[in-house]
């Protein structure tokens, strides 16, 4: 197969990852000049960029341009239509969490373009999505790759796929996979110390901009859920959804339909006793309270909740608001396989998105 020397490339969402990204491509198209990078497309949820001619769209003043730009967005069918049209090998990179975007994803690889994103919403929606995503990128020879759906940039996906690819058996996966449950339960209930009440320590993390602008959809377990489908299904597992299994949230029920976030967090103090209990019955152990999830492969059982841990577990043991996961196989015996770093953040999601890229353009140019 001759070398493309051109690959197009279609961006959309160009907000916090998306911003993050496109510093990325821009260093990626001066580091590796061949193939060639153009910029033919890019979007937010109100504005586009796109020539009918396919002529670059310039990386370094894009934002300001989009900004004042009068092209409304394609649609999806719209948009495959034009970058098929475009007789080059196109990647899109989809920054965004929109269901819409990820429902048309079989139809974009149907159609013989690549895609690499964090959207996990693609990734653990319905199993029946799943299965078309994987399927029509088999048939059409388009590539997927969704790094950053679990642990941003860390090496989460790819490692569990070389487990698997390479013949080992996945026993379990356990792990910390929210960055901002890591630093709730990291001051909540530290390993030495005190730690703050549940409620300023929410309030706290909001503040830092841990949180999403609703606490709320962080506390419920959901995040969490959504990344345990993706690896559960990698694994081998045929989970429906992400409410197919246990998720405890740690909203309290009685603030489960309050008006606003700010609502949430004035009347959360109220509730701080439930959570001071579960701390005081892990400390009377030795244990500290963390909020992980788990996946046992051989009882296909995945489950998202609290879990007491020993101070000298790696899980107890973890700082700020890093990620931790842990997999267990018939290889690496009782002794698993850590990943742990930052699992958020505009930066290292990029990078996951960005080296999900080059292994695209590896592969296709």
């Amino acid at each position: 197969m001759a070398a493309a020397k051109q690959v197009n490339i279609a961006i959309i969402g160009a907000g916090g990852v998306g911003k993050c990204f496109l510093g990325q491509l821009e260093t990626l198209s001066q580091r590796r000049p061949s193939p060639k990078l153009v910029l033919t497309y890019i979007s937010t949820s109100k504005k586009a960029i796109y020539n009918s001619d396919y002529a670059a769209i310039a990386i370094n003043d894009v934002a300001s341009n989009l900004a004042s730009s009068s092209q409304a967005p394609l649609a999806p069918p719209k948009l495959i239509e034009y970058l098929k049209s475009s007789g080059s090998k196109t990647v899109l990179v989809d920054n965004t969490s929109s269901q819409d975007v990820a429902d048309a994803y079989p139809l974009f690889l149907s159609n013989g373009i690549s895609i690499v994103t964090p959207n996990k919403k693609a990734f653990s929606g319905s199993y029946k999505l799943w299965q078309e995503i994987f399927s029509a990128a088999e048939q059409s020879g388009a590539k997927v790759y969704h790094e950053s759906s679990v642990g941003a940039g860390l090496p989460v996906i790819s490692t569990l796929n070389d487990l698997v690819n390479t013949g080992d058996e996945v026993t379990k996966i356990e792990g910390v996979f929210s960055g901002t449950m890591s630093f709730l339960f990291n001051s909540f209930a530290p390993t030495s110390g005190k730690g703050g009440q549940w409620s300023a320590e929410v309030k706290k993390a909001k503040e830092l901009g841990y949180t999403e602008p609703d606490p709320r959809d962080d506390l419920n377990g959901l995040d969490v859920a959504r990344k345990l489908t993706i690896l559960a299904r990698l694994a081998g597992l045929e989970v429906e959804s992400p409410t197919s299994f246990p998720v405890q949230s740690l909203i309290p029920k009685e603030l489960e339909s309050v008006a606003t976030g700010d609502e949430f967090l004035e009347k959360l103090p109220a509730f701080d006793s439930q959570m001071e209990e579960t701390k005081a019955a892990a400390e009377k152990e030795g244990k500290v309270v963390r909020f992980v999830g788990s996946i046992d492969v051989a009882s296909k059982q995945v489950k998202v909740g609290l879990e007491k841990f020993d101070l000298s577990h790696p899980i107890a043991s973890l700082k700020g608001s890093d990620n931790i996961i842990s997999f267990y196989t018939k290889r690496y015996g009782s002794n698993p396989l850590i990943i742990q770093g930052a699992g958020a953040g505009g930066e290292v999601t990029a990078m996951g998105v960005t080296s999900d890229l080059i292994k695209v353009l590896s592969q296709i140019a």
